[in-house]
């Protein structure tokens, strides 16, 4: 009797064991999975991946797919003649995907120099609350651009790597607030042919032919659904600041009207920059807001869903 007594005890004992174990286990499993919900990451730092010219925070969810079209008009000092700049325009179209969570790419065709251009931006670090906390997204973006214009003399020998340029830029910033965003943007712009000897820009990194930028950009929620918005692009002097691939330009100044409705954003803007795409927004900026070289313009952007996130 006293045998099966103790073995019997031995069995209480550790079914016992084996129920506050689970206990304990399941308790585990609950704070973990509490933790994993209350992670959450931050967007809508901006409405789209653009604030105006430059890339935002934002990048395409997986699976998604975008459609924009950006026009440009003409100067509001070409007078009445020129309808304040609307007889005159400039155009980009664009497709951007979501390839996944942190990845997304797409391509452009401008008819600023007939130019296209073809780009992907990954994420980094991205801004999160919750179990870990994170203040700032951080990303990265490239841009090869191809100049598709005749070439000026055809009867010389001509390389297609002189059409090519390149951009470089890690975009970091937060949302600081539910209404207020704000980022900047350091870039480096490649090109392998500038018009003259002076036009180079010193060694630098990668070699010849390096010009450094840094822009900044901000947003301001007003509703729901719209929100104002202002980038401005600084250019750093180059080793020749006398170049005319520097002294003939500008520094980009832009101010914006974001209004969002389902799956269209619709951004309004003025700004001194014809061109949309970065090497010539950054660099190829003639015109100054001192002197009325301000181009009304626009932005509309449309979302397509091609594939269901799982998560």
């Amino acid at each position: 009797m006293k045998i099966i007594r103790f073995a019997f005890t031995l069995f209480l004992v550790t079914c016992n064991l084996a129920v506050s174990g689970q206990n304990d286990l399941d308790h585990l499993l609950d704070e973990i999975e509490s933790k994993e919900r209350k992670k959450e990451y931050i967007t809508g730092a901006f409405k789209a991946t653009r604030v105006i010219n430059l890339q935002s925070l934002e990048k395409k969810a997986a699976g998604a797919l975008e459609f924009r079209i950006a026009h440009r008009f003409g100067p509001l000092n070409g007078g009445a003649y020129q309808m304040f700049g609307l007889d005159q325009a400039t155009m980009r179209m664009s497709l951007e995907y979501g390839i996944n969570r942190f990845l997304m790419a797409g391509f452009g065709r401008s008819t600023y120099e007939k130019t296209f251009d073809f780009y992907a931006k990954a994420a980094i670090v991205q801004q999160q609350t919750g179990a870990k906390n994170v203040p700032f997204s951080l990303l990265y973006y490239f841009n090869t651009a191809i100049n598709g214009l005749k070439w000026q003399d055809p009867s010389r020998e001509n390389y297609f790597s002189s059409r090519l340029s390149y951009v470089h830029q890690f975009i970091i910033g937060s949302k600081i607030s539910e209404r207020f965003s704000f980022q900047l943007s350091p870039t480096l712009i490649h090109k392998n042919l500038v018009p003259l000897t002076q036009d180079q820009n010193g060694q630098g990194f990668f070699g010849l032919n390096n010009f450094y930028a840094l822009g900044a950009a901000g947003r301001m929620k007003l509703t729901t659904r719209t929100a104002l918005t202002a980038e401005y692009i600084y250019r750093m002097p180059p080793a020749h600041p006398q170049a005319d691939i520097y002294s003939l330009f500008y520094n980009s100044l832009s101010i914006g009207f974001d209004i969002e409705t389902g799956g269209h954003v619709f951004q309004f803007h003025v700004s001194n920059s014809l061109p949309m795409f970065e090497r010539a927004f950054i660099m190829e900026t003639n015109k100054s807001w001192s002197d009325g070289g301000i181009h009304f313009g626009f932005n509309i952007t449309r979302d397509f869903t091609l594939k269901r996130s799982t998560k």
